[in-house]
């Protein structure tokens, strides 16, 4: 096979290929664990927290048409300033309460709770007490917008609203009572549960060999370390997920490594990557934080091995680099002299290549998810893409052996004049190919949204709507995912394992160009068949691989098996990229 072929897609603790207790319809799931992931966050101000003001006759009146005045007005003033502008009035003297309490409309107070569904948006409700006179209302969502509305009386208020960017805000929910001349106000800081990330230099966090961040010396067999990420080398503690690149070597047999958040979470059934005796094997892993800031590596094998993590960017909750999927598209292939020089890269060299503002990816990327691909190596060595600044680190993407042709998927930071470079750590050339399979900007809107993973396809069980029978040769399979509460899904976070080879091959996964057929309705066709893939297997692999997916304009996602042999296919979701 041709690195022509040949891509991978970026991990977040893939699941090996085991049975799933209880099977789950792939929209309706998505649909579950999104609500289920963006629900943990939110606030809740009680009517007790309500300030009253009053206000002179003349401002009262004036206050009854303040929405329509504050949304013309309002323009996107930093987000600081907004939230001032939206702080309730100070607290009224204990005279002037007491004067209110005896007034007119004494109980005029509102209770204030935001929560969400999505990764950017925020459901409030507001529950307002007051006599029988006409009310206006004032939302300030404290983006620099607001909504309005009118009551009479006693009321329930419900509304929605969707950020542009994650991040903190102060919502404030304001009553006025115009006739009375009472205004009540109340809210509280709402905190999305979408995360933007922050690329960083690569960096090692662990590794075994040295005693970097763990005592030195191998991880015994069915044993695991922790690491400690979030307030290490300049990740912040606020950081809920991070984009690792772990490595195994000086491995004596075969087994698996998994990944996964420390503290307050229990270990899954799950690997991130798979390894055999003799061999190193990296992959990229994104992983959220433990709340104590650490996450631990399990080694699932039964000899002892070397484990190493580099950090290559982290996930907060404030405003940085959304996320933007595109079609994969090929930038270097030193076989056709694509982005750099004709002809192998030479032994312990590098080249520079243009990334931002190339194919499609604009000028002012902060990072690119990669598939770097090795092929036809002379010698065994390994493979490094980092920013087109600074020198190379000590962190390899792909470690190769002669003849091999593999693939492993990176987040790179690109340097400020949208550059990338690739260094060949081995003392032989090599070919290189490289393709671009997303990018993060602050342009770009997509949040990421982990939740707990789910199985929705496993071919050698009937249980998943599947009819039974192994993933055909040379077919495909495909499947929903975009449910209509998940709408605004960027890309999803999907674990791809394929298992019970009888022979070489790739996979493919590409969004359907086709909307699913009604009950009752002919099968639609699967579109072109893709000249990229996700993972390779040869005889007898299991090879667990995650790409973050776009299911295109029809919510459907197709699954090629590009090899001669009939295999095995076990999909898991893991999170999304959310612009909602």
């Amino acid at each position: 096979m041709t690195a022509a072929f040949v891509a991978a897609g970026i991990g977040i603790i893939p699941g090996i290929a085991q049975a799933a207790a209880d099977p789950v319809p792939v929209a309706a799931g998505v649909a579950e664990a999104i609500a289920e992931a963006s629900t943990s966050e939110g606030f809740h101000s009680p009517a007790a927290r309500t300030i009253r003001t009053t206000l002179p006759t003349a401002t009262a009146t004036a206050t009854a048409t303040e929405g329509k005045a504050e949304e013309t007005a309002k323009s996107a003033a930093p987000q600081k300033a907004q939230a001032a502008q939206a702080a309730p009035t100070a607290q009224a003297s204990p005279t002037e309460q007491a004067a209110l309490d005896a007034g007119a409309n004494p109980a005029l107070a509102v209770d204030v709770s935001g929560t969400s569904y999505t990764a950017h948006g925020i459901e409030l409700t507001a529950l307002i007490t007051s006599a029988d006179f006409t009310l206006d209302i004032v939302i300030d969502w404290g983006d620099g917008k607001s909504d309005t509305a009118t009551a009479q009386g006693n009321h329930e208020l419900h509304h929605s609203h969707t950020y542009e960017k994650s991040g903190e805000y102060q919502v404030q929910v304001k009553v006025t009572d115009a006739v009375n001349a009472v205004q009540a106000t109340n809210g509280g800081a709402f905190l999305t549960p979408g995360a933007d990330f922050t690329p960083h230099t690569p960096t090692r966090l662990l590794d075994t060999r040295n005693g970097t961040g763990a005592v030195a010396g191998k991880v015994p067999g069915q044993g695991s370390t922790r690491v400690k990420v979030a307030g290490n080398a300049s990740v912040p503690a606020g950081a809920t997920a991070v984009a690792l690149n772990v490595t195994a070597t000086e491995t004596v047999d075969s087994g698996h490594v998994t990944v996964w958040p420390g503290a307050g979470y229990d270990r899954p059934d799950t690997s991130n990557l798979n390894y055999t005796a003799g061999r190193s094997v990296p992959n990229m892993v994104i992983v959220p934080v433990g709340e104590d800031g650490y996450v631990e590596l399990f080694n699932g094998g039964w000899h002892p091995v070397d484990l190493i993590a580099d950090v290559t960017g982290y996930f907060t909750r404030a405003s940085a680099s959304g996320y933007t999927s595109m079609t994969p598209a090929r930038f270097v292939d030193t076989r056709e002299g694509r982005g750099t020089a004709h002809g192998k890269l030479a032994a312990r060299s590098t080249f520079t290549t243009p990334i931002g503002g190339r194919q499609g990816v604009p000028q002012n990327v902060t990072a690119v998810a990669l598939n770097v691909t090795v092929t036809e190596p002379e010698g065994p060595g390994h493979m490094t893409a980092f920013s087109g600044t600074g020198p190379v680190p000590t962190a390899s993407n792909v470690n190769f052996v002669p003849g091999q042709t593999v693939a492993n998927a990176v987040i790179v930071p690109v340097a400020e004049d949208g550059t990338i470079k690739v260094f060949n750590g081995a003392w032989s050339p090599t070919h290189v190919v490289v393709d671009v399979v997303g990018y993060y900007s602050p342009d770009s809107k997509a949040a990421f949204l982990p939740f707990a993973p789910f199985r929705t396809l496993d071919t050698r069980e009937e249980a998943y709507g599947w009819p039974g029978g192994r993933f055909r040769a040379r077919e495909f399979i495909t499947q929903g995912f975009t449910p209509e509460a998940a709408a605004g899904v960027e890309a999803y976070v999907l674990n791809a394992t394929v298992t019970e080879t009888r022979g070489t091959g790739f996979l493919s996964v590409a969004p359907s160009p086709y909307a699913l057929p009604a009950d009752g309705e002919p099968a639609t066709p699967a579109g072109p068949r893709p000249g990229s893939s996700t993972l390779n297997w040869t005889t007898g692999d299991t090879v667990p691989n995650l790409v973050q997916a776009s299911d295109g304009d029809h919510g459907v996602i197709t699954f090629w098996n590009q090899g001669h042999e009939d295999a095995d296919l076990v999909l898991d979701v893991f999170g999304v990229y959310q612009t909602k």
